[in-house]
C-alpha cells in the first residue's frame, strides 16, 4: 500500500480539487472520502468542514461517515501497513489470537503505529481469502493461514522491526 507524502499546505487545493470533480455524484461522501484518503494518505481535520460545505451537509454527518468506517485514517499512517482481517471467517480461524500477538509484537494496537513510528496497525473486515484465513496484508502483500510464528517471520523477511 503506497502512500501519498505528509499533508501539508497543498492539502486544501486536493480537498478542493476532489469535491469539485465528485459532488455531483450520486451518495458522492465515500468516493470523495476515498479520493482525500488516496491521494493524501488520509483524511486531515480541515478536510472535514471543507466536504460538509462541498457537498451541503453537517460537519457531524461527514465525522460519523469517517469514524465509522475503519478503512479511513485520521492521521499520516507510517511507511509500512498491516492489516490484520478481523472479519468472522478469520476470527473463526484463529484471528482473535494472531490479533493479539500482532499487537503485542508492533507495540501498537489497532489504528496505532509501532514506537518507532515504521508500521501502522489497521483492522481490515475482509481480505477475501475467507476460506485460507486468518489473513493479513503487509503492504499490497497478501498472507493467508498466518499463525504468530508466522507473522513473526513474515515482519522478519518484510525487513521490519520486530
Amino acid at each position: 500500500m503506497q502512500h501519498a507524502p505528509p499533508s501539508g499546505a497543498g492539502d486544501s487545493a486536493v480537498i478542493a480539487d476532489i469535491l469539485r470533480t465528485h459532488r455531483a455524484i450520486p451518495g458522492a461522501m465515500l468516493p470523495v472520502l476515498h479520493a482525500i484518503q488516496d491521494r493524501i494518505g488520509h483524511i486531515p481535520p480541515d478536510a472535514v468542514p471543507a466536504i460538509a460545505d462541498g457537498l451541503n451537509v453537517s460537519r457531524a454527518e461527514v465525522h460519523g461517515v469517517l469514524t465509522y468506517y475503519h478503512h479511513f485514517r485520521q492521521h499520516p499512517a507510517a511507511g509500512r501497513v498491516i492489516q490484520v482481517c478481523r472479519a468472522e471467517a478469520c476470527q473463526a480461524r484463529g484471528g482473535a489470537a494472531l490479533a493479539e500477538h500482532v499487537q503485542r509484537t508492533l507495540g501498537c494496537g489497532f489504528h496505532g503505529s509501532s514506537p518507532d513510528g515504521a508500521l501502522t496497525l489497521e483492522p481490515v473486515y475482509c481480505l477475501g481469502h475467507c476460506a485460507v484465513g486468518p489473513n493479513i496484508a503487509i503492504g499490497d502483500k497478501l498472507h493467508a493461514r498466518v499463525t504468530p510464528a508466522r507473522f513473526d517471520a513474515l515482519l522478519q523477511a518484510a525487513g521490519a522491526p520486530a
